[in-house]
């Protein structure tokens, strides 16, 4: 069938407007617009069977009911949609109603077409360019700010704020602040006398601390904290601090200064958490703080049951020193965590000094490693233990984090 018999034997399904004529010979030529393409194909074959010439009215068409030719109306619709939002690209997607999927699709079917072009990108290319000329953005296919799905069936606009994300490191200064919210145990987040109806397990959290200026200051839906690790909720988090990177969900705004942001949240955080904002990040940012395996040190105090002396202290830590330590799922972690057995290296261990009868104790380990479990033991479930070295019961009674080394310094 050549093309002009394939002009014919569409025309024949129903009252077709150029703009879907076209379409079903998109992928032939870039040189014409699909509208185009469609009257000249029209043209062509009412002058090869000698037919008088007749241009259809775009509403009557079978198969786009003539939304093809409301894009101007729709990119009116986009930017009254977007207003209030700053955004510096957009991306356009179009929701196409199953009738007309089905009724191009048969016809590509039929007639065997190898070059035709989807409702829909036709739709996104068009709304988009007219998008562009009204508010002077630019269409951004890979990593837009803005999506904006246009729903032909409701005649309605949807508008999707993508994240920003920014990086950093934190500070904790203060025990007893879970890293992230926590829902309350009791009521799973729905509010119950237990946690006066907050829907928390604790008051606050670093992510929170954190957060609430951020949401502020992008009058964004939420902020999301990905850290490097966490520390236990009634350790510190000190020296250089944590790398962390937040998302900050559906920013209305985006052009933040971030110094500002930096001193408007260690003023509200009021001494119990700081940050350090190093820069702009994307989601690969996450994704490569998720998988860097950094090691940290700890300085703990450590409580042992019984008279030990400085040489025997010190003797038993470092038969730790450089070990590799088999670690079962800690029993205070058990409910949350998969029940297996760890293994994770202790890279150095040394005793700084004593404190009425108590020691100071600095570890460096690799990711991973259960640091309050490697001085109790939690019942033999990890091994080698100093508790099992010094024969003796021995207790972690405080956990500061000092030092967190990242193989990449995340926009530092």
């Amino acid at each position: 069938m050549d093309i002009i018999e394939t002009v014919g034997a569409i025309l024949e399904y129903g009252e077709t407007c150029n703009h879907c004529l076209g379409r079903f010979f998109g992928k032939r030529s870039f040189s014409l617009t699909n509208e185009e393409r469609g009257r000249a194909l029209r043209i062509t074959r009412e002058i090869a069977v000698n037919e008088p010439h007749s241009e259809p009215e775009p509403e009557s068409c079978w198969i786009c009911g003539g939304e093809l030719s409301r894009t101007d109306a729709w990119a009116a619709k986009v930017v009254e949609a977007v207003q209030g939002i700053e955004f510096a690209t957009f991306l356009i997607g179009t929701r196409v109603p199953p009738l007309i999927a089905e009724s191009e699709e048969m016809v590509w079917s039929d007639l065997a077409l190898r070059d035709p072009e989807p409702l829909k990108a036709e739709m996104n290319r068009e709304v988009g360019k007219a998008v562009s000329a009204l508010t002077g953005k630019t269409a951004d296919l890979k990593r837009p700010d803005i999506v904006v799905i246009l729903d032909i069936a409701e005649g309605t606009v949807e508008v999707q704020v993508n994240p920003v994300f920014f990086v950093g490191r934190y500070l904790k200064y203060e025990r007893g602040i879970p890293q992230t919210h926590w829902d309350c145990r009791a009521c799973k987040g729905a509010g119950c006398e237990k946690c006066d109806f907050t829907g928390k397990q604790y008051a606050d959290s670093v992510e929170e601390l954190i957060g609430r200026p951020v949401i502020e200051a992008f009058d964004a839906g939420n902020a999301v904290l990905h850290g490097a690790g966490r520390e236990d909720i009634d350790a510190r988090m000190l020296g250089s601090g944590r790398p962390f990177v937040m998302e900050v969900e559906a920013p209305r705004r985006r052009s933040v200064d971030l110094a500002a942001l930096e001193e408007d949240i260690n003023e509200k955080a009021g001494g119990r958490v700081a940050v350090h904002l190093a820069g702009w990040a994307d989601r690969k940012t996450v994704q490569s703080l998720k998988s860097d395996k950094a090691h940290k040190k700890y300085r703990i105090l450590v409580e042992i049951d019984g008279p030990v002396t400085q040489d025997e202290f010190r003797a038993a830590l470092d038969q730790l020193k450089g070990v590799t330590i088999r670690q079962r799922t800690p029993l205070r972690v058990a409910h949350r965590r998969a029940d297996k057995v760890r293994e994770r290296d202790v890279l150095d261990i040394r005793c700084t000094g004593a404190q009425d009868d108590r020691y100071w104790v600095e570890v460096v380990g690799e990711a991973g490693l259960y640091i309050k479990e490697l001085i109790s033991g939690d019942n033999d479930r990890t091994q080698p233990s100093l508790a099992r070295i010094l024969g003796r019961t021995a207790r972690v009674v405080s956990l500061d984090v000092v030092l967190v080394e990242t193989a990449n310094e995340f926009g530092e």
